[in-house]
């Protein structure tokens, strides 16, 4: 068993790993370092917390650790790159339900024992609301993303009052709660934070789905730290605190690189995910260009410069690795390439970082949005890969387009776009993307998959 300084040195170690390891995850180049300082840290804490003196009975620890690592392993082996951000969510509602488990436990066992001050039953209440919130909409942005829900927000008239009214009400019953503690009134805390989360994200489109997604991983590190509190853990106090502001602070970061305010996001999003074009959308495909894979091949191998733009339909038809092959051909081929990076392609942050990583793509061939957007003008080929919202240059031109004002890749200033996408169905914004009309873009219909290996294929031959 450890002593109380043997702990608390334990547990100063381990949060200085976490912090090396947010720190080695700011560069795709120490992501995986960062990682592995990550994953030492929490072991170091567990081991520690095993130790302490306070645990009495490890029967049941272990054989939770047990369950969680069989679930881990399976989960990591079957889980497709597409999903990771529902994936994601689902840890984040996991999170949320056991900071209300604890809570409740915690205030069971110490009511009988009457081993209750003020100062717990605050900590109790607090983390039981944060979970809570944090478990329901966690579920909603799940179901969301896994095409369980529709992407479209879910409004109604109202729906801002009731949440203010329904989160006084909380606040006050949590002081309540600290006057004269009571198992119903903690349920009830509980009850109305979880609808509190339903309703806080189903106004939420899917176009703003990367903001929920870091969002909600901040309201995990406070119902963590909160968890901390109740449990009088330190390293899991600092853990939650971390994971809290690094996910309030890239909240942040995504709203301003879509130049939405963190409020317009949770007053309500725009976007969804109709699974049909509408008439007016056929009808405009009649001015929209289309190219053969032979005509994007010829344009590929004439050039001297290639910027690949991949988005959320790259992860879907899991297309990386035909890129991967089509880079390394270009390479032998002395053509330069390189991926360009919007901060909101695909569902989560880094989303495309971690697909091309995958494929063991360079990490100096992927340049962020505001180093590659200068390269357009002097590129002769942009090759649009399943993005879309992120390349409309409505976002510049139309005052009334919900994406205006919203930093976009410069996609259309290369002397030729070629974009590689299924149909003309509009992104999570559902509105058209002005790029498609442009006259040095031509659409190249098909999987993403499907069309880079043909085009891999045509210049094998060429």
């Amino acid at each position: 068993m450890l002593n109380a300084n043997t702990l608390a040195i334990a547990y100063l170690i381990s949060a200085a790993l976490f912090i090396l390891g947010l720190k080695g995850l700011t560069s795709p180049s120490t992501a995986r370092r960062g990682n592995y300082l990550a994953m030492l840290g929490m072991a170091l804490a567990i081991v520690a917390t095993l130790f302490n003196p306070v645990v009495q009975n490890y029967s049941l620890i272990f054989t939770g650790l047990a369950i969680g690592a069989v679930i881990g392993i399976v989960v990591a082996l079957k889980i497709d790159m597409k999903a990771m951000p529902q994936l994601v969510a689902a840890f984040h509602s996991l999170v949320g339900l056991t900071a209300v488990l604890v809570a409740i436990g915690t205030f069971t066992e110490h009511a009988t024992s009457g081993l209750v001050d003020r100062i717990m039953l605050v900590e109790l209440g607090v983390g039981s609301f944060i979970g809570a919130i944090t478990f329901t909409g966690s579920l909603i942005a799940f179901g969301k993303l896994q095409g369980i829900l529709s992407g479209n927000p879910v409004v109604f008239k109202g729906q801002h009052l009731l949440n203010l009214v329904l989160g006084l009400v909380a606040l006050a019953l949590v002081i309540q709660f600290s006057q004269n503690s009571g198992l119903t009134t903690l349920i009830l805390i509980t009850v109305i934070a979880l609808a509190l989360g339903f309703l806080l994200i189903i106004p939420i489109g899917g176009a703003d789905m990367p903001v929920v997604i870091s969002m909600l991983n901040s309201y995990s590190g406070w119902a963590a730290a909160a968890t901390g509190f109740t449990l009088q853990n330190n390293a899991l106090i600092v853990t939650g605190a971390l994971v809290g502001f690094s996910g309030a602070i890239l909240s942040f970061i995504m709203c301003r690189a879509m130049n939405r305010s963190f409020i317009s996001v949770i007053l309500g999003g725009f976007g969804g995910s109709d699974d049909e074009e509408t008439t007016a959308m056929q009808a405009a495909n009649q001015g929209v260009k289309s190219a053969a894979v032979e005509d994007l091949a010829f344009m590929i191998e004439n050039a001297n410069r290639l910027i690949i733009v991949p988005g959320y339909g790259m992860a879907v038809a899991q297309a990386q690795h035909a890129l991967k092959e089509l880079t390394d051909i270009l390479n032998e081929k002395e053509i330069e390439v390189k991926f360009a990076i919007h901060p909101v392609a695909g569902r989560m942050p880094g989303h495309m970082n971690v697909l091309l990583a995958e494929s063991d793509i360079p990490y100096d061939q992927v340049v962020e949005m505001e180093e590659i957007n200068p390269e357009f003008s002097t590129t002769d080929v942009a090759l649009v890969v399943g993005a879309n919202d992120v390349t409309n240059p409505a976002a510049k031109t139309d005052k009334s387009s919900p994406i205006y004002g919203m930093p976009i890749l410069d996609v259309e200033k290369a002397k030729y776009v070629f974009v590689i996408k299924r149909s003309m169905r509009p992104g999570y914004s559902g509105i058209e993307n002005l790029l498609y009309f442009r006259d040095n873009c031509s659409m190249v219909f098909g999987d993403a998959k499907e069309v880079c290996e043909a085009l891999v294929a045509e210049l094998k031959n060429s």
